[in-house]
């Protein structure tokens, strides 16, 4: 966890005086003067920012300067409901870039390199933020955005493409076409930058060893600039945040109060630097937990442990907490079990009913039948309960060019 210092204290009355110049925080914050905020004590009384009030503040709510300094919005992913709209100002814009070019160079990408950009434009902030920071890095950009596989490949091979920015699911997606196509050869990929969504281990590797290339897994969301705030380098899958720009903690999803270091919790962040949005005490409700000590690479900047999953997505199955990052590890100890999965909850005569579909190589219906009770027994010896377990052959799951569902829950 980052060091709550004098200086830290300053720059978090700073942001907040900030903050308070916006509707927003002049209303959440009324009688508040952040010169009385003298302690970490005082800092962790304020109350936590949701994404529910961001919607509330639809359109421009959130906006903390004169709306003429805004240069860009950029909106949350979500589908449902009201949109957060995120105003940015130039210096945003830059600082965003600055954290982008950082995580670049940390996964030690460079100037010679040619990073093929395949996450979406426009609203989103994934693909731009991919594209400025190569920019601010001095790397050639290729701003392909999502779909178009045939393209994609086509202007790897073409371009000689040698790091590939993607979703979990489109690269595993990529990875395949290319197995597939017999052209691995003529791809010149020696770095991956994985980012938007949570991806177990399992996954991890066979887009490693199919592309052959090393990978990374790059954070970040809409509220807080987008994606780049912070990555792993190459000695651990633990990820260094750019505490310069931003403050965090790791809470109880329950009680809100900090767990002890090491332990599982909720994400909050509050913003330093930012001016169009600065954000006080935000719950991301992405879970994970501090990395103490050191890392072998150098870095000061502190570390999280990879996003295990969210606080607001866990899904309570016949009275047990089910959470997707679970599955990943549970059918990461199994071989000849994939790393693509579905979950398909449902409420028949009265009781619950989870069905695990899970890809694997075996062809033998014998082999496939054993390899299914493997399964079931691995889950109920993890998760609690007994699933109905289904084997299915490579590739037949869905494949996503963005996020892909994994779970679905037909109870409601």
């Amino acid at each position: 966890m980052p060091a709550f210092t004098p200086e830290l204290l300053n720059d978090l009355r700073g942001a907040i005086t900030r903050a308070m110049r916006g509707s927003f925080y002049a209303t959440r914050y009324k009688g508040i003067d952040p010169k009385d905020i003298t302690s970490r004590r005082d800092f962790e009384s304020l109350p936590f920012t949701d994404k529910n009030d961001l919607r509330e503040a639809y359109p421009l709510g959130l906006c903390a300067v004169d709306q003429s300094e805004i240069v860009r919005i950029h909106s949350s992913s979500g589908t449902t409901g009201t949109p957060v709209i995120i105003p940015y100002t130039k210096q945003d814009v830059e600082d965003w870039a600055t954290m982008f070019a950082r995580c670049y160079a940390t996964a030690g990408i460079t100037k010679e390199d040619r990073i093929h950009i395949t996450p979406g434009y426009g609203l989103w902030t994934a693909g731009i933020g991919f594209q400025a920071g190569a920019e601010k890095l001095g790397a050639m950009a290729i701003p392909m955005g999502p779909g178009n596989t045939e393209k994609q490949l086509q202007m790897m091979m073409d371009l000689g493409s040698t790091v590939l920015g993607a979703t979990s699911s489109y690269a595993l997606l990529l990875a395949e076409e290319i197995a597939k196509r017999g052209i691995k050869d003529k791809i010149k990929l020696r770095k991956g930058v994985i980012g938007s969504e949570r991806w177990g281990e399992k996954m991890r590797r066979r887009i490693a060893d199919e592309l052959g290339v090393e990978l990374y897994d790059i954070y970040g969301l809409t509220e807080i600039y987008g994606p780049g705030i912070g990555i792993n380098c190459s000695h651990s899958p633990a990820m260094h945040m750019w505490t310069d720009y931003f403050y965090y903690e790791i809470i109880d999803p329950k009680t809100g109060e900090l767990v002890p270091e090491g332990e599982l919790g909720e994400l909050v962040i509050t913003t330093l630097r930012k001016e169009g949005a600065p954000l006080i005490r935000y719950r991301t409700h992405d879970l994970t937990r501090a990395v103490p000590g050191e890392c072998p690479c150098g870095s000061a900047f502190p570390r999280i442990d990879a996003i295990l999953g969210r606080s607001d997505d866990m899904i309570k199955v016949k009275g047990v907490i089910l959470f997707p990052g679970k599955v990943d590890s549970l059918l990461a100890g199994i071989a000849d079990v994939s790393s693509e999965y579905q979950i398909m909850i449902d409420h028949l005569n009265g009781r619950d009913l989870l069905t695990l579909f899970f890809e694997t190589p075996i062809e033998n219906p014998q082999f496939r039948e054993a390899l299914e009770e493997t399964v079931k027994g691995e889950f109920k010896k993890q998760i609690g309960f007994l699933p109905i377990a289904k084997a299915v052959g490579m590739g037949e799951l869905p494949r996503s060019e963005k996020k892909s569902t994994r779970i679905f829950d037909n109870r409601y």
